[in-house]
């Protein structure tokens, strides 16, 4: 090969490299461990398209920071040590922000990651205090309402609102979530003014409450509520083992409830007097905004959302966008910090959160859900007044 040659190739070479660095020079790239199989998927999917959304309409609208966004999600299959390898591979990849999975034992592989690289991470909802800036590091942060919250707020309902005084509580033994927030109900219960006559546990994928009934039927009296923090089916299962034992007080329960499957699993016949605390309400009761981010969604999708799960990836997506033009740049630091400092009006409900020595608390409201004959209906906006410490 002559001189000429090699120059021309070295050339070629030098400037396939350039129209490479400019390409990716020209986007931001988001990556997400988001689940679209597996136990997590009912929660991660619908954020997953909710955030599909979102990516479309600022990249229709002139994009961020003068840049297109780009949101490669690789399906972290509802395991915590996949997640954690999506995370590393995205951030390869060249992804300046990561987004975790709607659950600490799912999530927090992608986080701990992120904050490795020096990168903000951030979970679509994940609600157990140990999502925080305490337990992942300073620029980790969750969209969700702590759990401090979500069971502050139905124990609240039902002692305030409801007059419900007595409480049989069922605890998932599964992950972090479905213990702690039985353990806020509880406190909070208590605090009201409330009577726990029994707590009880279970195991997720037993499909078997026999021993629990049992122990309830003990106890000779009936309680005014039953509270069951679960994940998945499992929630549908207990609820028709305590119908069809003649046990018809009001069920509640979290964000998992929040589940189309779940309402028409237990259909007319059980899905009734359930209520349960979750993100926001999929119509304009919720936020005004609400009917505009319907049409987007049926225009990507063809049809109209059916949990407020897609409206936490939606979140998620314009709450970063929001603090990336604040901030001025996706990096770590200065994007964790307007973070901290905004204050962001979302379809989940106003959001503000804590400091890093407060562990990015996200302060919000939360709301509200009654399922009657098998379909949600919306009871309101609720923040209690004081919260379980964390």
């Amino acid at each position: 090969m002559n001189k000429t040659s090699r120059l021309f190739l070295a050339a070629a070479s030098f400037a396939l490299a350039s129209s490479t660095a400019i390409a990716d020079d020209d986007k931001i790239l988001i990556g997400g461990a988001l689940s679209m199989t597996g136990i997590q998927a009912p929660l991660d999917t619908p954020g997953y398209n909710g955030a599909k959304v979102a990516v479309k309409y600022l990249n229709d609208n002139g994009g961020l920071l003068g840049k297109q966004i780009e949101f490669i999600n690789i399906d972290g299959k509802s395991d915590p040590v996949t997640v954690g390898n999506v995370a590393v591979e995205l951030i390869d990849k060249g992804a300046e922000i990561i987004i975790a999975p709607c659950d600490f034992d799912f999530g927090s592989p992608a986080s701990r990651e992120a904050q490795s690289a020096g990168l903000v991470g951030i979970s679509t909802c994940a609600s157990d205090p140990l999502y925080s800036s305490w337990s992942l590091g300073d620029k980790q942060f969750t969209l969700s309402m702590w759990n401090t919250t979500m069971g502050a707020t139905a124990a609240d309902f039902a002692v305030k609102e409801k007059g419900w005084k007595t409480a049989y509580v069922v605890t998932d033994q599964f992950i972090a979530y479905t213990k702690s927030l039985s353990k806020y109900f509880v406190e909070q219960f208590k605090a009201d003014g409330g009577e726990i006559l029994l707590e009880d546990t279970y195991t997720n994928g037993d499909n078997n409450f026999s021993a629990q009934l049992a122990r309830l039927q003990a106890l000779g009296k009936k309680p005014d509520v039953i509270f069951v923090s679960s994940y998945g089916t499992d929630i549908g299962v207990i609820i028709r083992a305590l119908r069809e034992v003649g046990y018809d007080a009001p069920v509640l329960g979290g964000d998992a409830y929040d589940d189309p499957a779940m309402h028409e699993a237990l259909g007319e016949k059980f899905g009734n007097d359930v209520y349960f605390v979750t993100h926001t309400w999929m119509g304009p009761e919720a936020h005004p905004d609400m009917p505009k981010f319907i049409e987007l969604y049926k225009e990507m999708f063809g049809k109209a959302p059916d949990t407020s799960f897609v409206s936490t990836g939606w979140d998620t997506i314009m709450l970063l966008a929001e603090a990336v033009k604040a901030a001025g740049t996706t990096e770590g630091a200065a994007l964790a910090k307007a973070l901290e400092d905004g204050q962001f009006k979302l379809l989940t409900g106003d959001l503000d959160y804590g400091t890093n020595e407060e562990g990015h608390v996200p302060n919000k409201a939360a709301a509200v859900i009654e399922l009657k004959g098998g379909k949600p209906s919306f009871v309101g906006w609720r923040k209690p007044e004081s919260l379980p410490k964390p």
